[in-house]
């Protein structure tokens, strides 16, 4: 195909948006509304609306899920930039009416009206894009390069990153892989009974999606789970080539999801901010 100078152009890793310098670790939850965090997470009588500048002075990331559902506006997305302490990062479901569809190439449109919804107003705390397919989309791979060639490269003046959550096992494949990196993308890591845990070692950055949380372990993960997955982030973050990583505590019994967060982040040795 052509390899032209457009936006959308196919495009290596090297332009995918990474992080010069020092790797960043991010590690955090999906969301901060949620009801029994009430109990075990935020403190007594914590207003409502502080749950956010709570969250993230104890975690460094969340994977925002309303922007999948409904469209914000660019008020909101500086408020949260307003509310969250240097070097905190948001991670952004994209709009459900762009991957929810039976013909990908047909979403042109749609990627348009979220990228262009004011995300860019998050700033320097702009994280990965996650655009999460149905379960039931099946890897077509002209389709779905078609899609890729619709993402923007950037917003605002800023470079997107884009993480791609495919659900079904058809997606576990080199060539899907090779298809995602050739676009700047990278695939979503998921540790999951449900989907494929699929990941690119030559990907510009790492995005985990950790769902495997259990109600009788107070972290959520043992602690012996959460030591490999320490591991796996120093082996991702050091080395010849580090790069960024994200991690989100995201499914699975989410009452745990804060503490395995927090937990990770002191395997990692990286203390909460106070």
């Amino acid at each position: 195909m052509d390899t032209d100078a457009s936006s959308n152009a196919p495009r290596s890793n090297s332009s995918s948006g990474s992080s010069p310098g020092k790797p960043r670790i991010c590690v955090g939850i999906g969301g901060w509304t949620f009801e029994p965090w009430r109990n075990n997470f935020y403190p007594a009588g914590l207003a409502h609306s502080n749950e956010l500048h709570y969250a993230s002075r104890q975690l460094t990331a969340i994977e925002v899920n309303g922007t999948y559902y409904s469209t914000f506006k660019p008020p909101t997305f500086a408020k949260w930039y307003g509310e969250t302490p240097e070097g905190f990062m948001f991670s952004l479901k994209a709009s459900r009416f762009a991957t929810n569809r039976r013909v990908l190439a047909e979403a042109g449109d749609s990627i348009a009206r979220f990228v262009e919804s004011g995300i860019a107003e998050l700033k320097d705390k702009l994280g990965p894009i996650v655009w999460q397919f149905m379960p039931t989309k099946v890897f077509e791979p002209g389709d779905f390069e078609a899609f890729l060639a619709l993402l923007p490269r950037e917003v605002g003046g800023r470079r997107l990153r884009h993480a791609l959550d495919v659900r079904h096992p058809s997606f576990a494949t080199a060539e899907f892989v090779a298809l995602a990196r050739r676009y700047g993308c990278v695939p979503v890591c998921t540790d999951s009974d449900k989907f494929p845990a699929i990941a690119d070692a030559e990907a510009d950055f790492a995005y985990l999606r950790l769902m495997r949380s259990q109600a009788d372990v107070p972290t959520g993960y043992t602690p012996e789970a959460l030591a490999q997955w320490a591991q796996g982030v120093r082996a991702w973050t050091g080395g010849e080539r580090p790069r960024d990583v994200f991690v989100y505590f995201i499914n699975g019994a989410k009452e745990r999801a804060p503490a395995g967060a927090m937990a990770l982040l002191q395997q990692l040795g990286m203390r909460r901010r106070a």
